[in-house]
């Protein structure tokens, strides 16, 4: 029997509005901004059974990756200090790497794949990434695994 468990890493473009409102939903309620699900679910927009329908199965990146190996590629510009940035970003959001390989650049572009152990005290892991593909010089960045 195949399993039915399946993660994917989606941009939040491609997310449909409903399960966004399910995460605006949990974080009212996480935040103690609102007591119930009804005043949750009516302040984004929902009903509150699609709200239970999906709330186990939507929450933000980062709630879900303490303590766990983040594995993501890159292609960069073969530039001088590219790296170093890309390795600072990470060491400024306290995750620790594991390991780095990178190819030898083709045509001016590196093909960068890196592993992350993401700590207890690792900032928004969202945002490291968002970091990193905001350097000049990072042309794509894909996470491939979540270990």
């Amino acid at each position: 029997m195949p399993d039915k468990t399946k993660y994917f890493v989606v941009r939040q473009k491609a997310v449909p509005e409903v399960l966004l409102k399910v995460v605006e939903a949990k974080r009212l309620l996480d935040t103690g901004r609102v007591e119930t699900v009804q005043e949750a679910a009516d302040q984004v927009g929902i009903s509150r059974s699609s709200f239970y329908k999906y709330k186990d199965d939507i929450f933000p990146f980062r709630d879900n990756v303490k303590g766990k190996t983040l594995t993501f590629v890159m292609q960069m510009h073969d530039e001088p200090g590219l790296l170093s940035e890309v390795l600072n970003v990470v060491a400024e959001y306290k995750a620790n790497i594991l390991t780095i390989h990178q190819s030898i650049p083709t045509n001016g572009v590196a093909t960068l794949t890196l592993s992350v152990e993401v700590l207890p005290a690792t900032g928004d892991v969202s945002s490291m990434i968002e970091t990193i593909e905001g350097k000049a010089g990072i042309q794509y960045l894909k996470i491939l695994a979540r270990e």
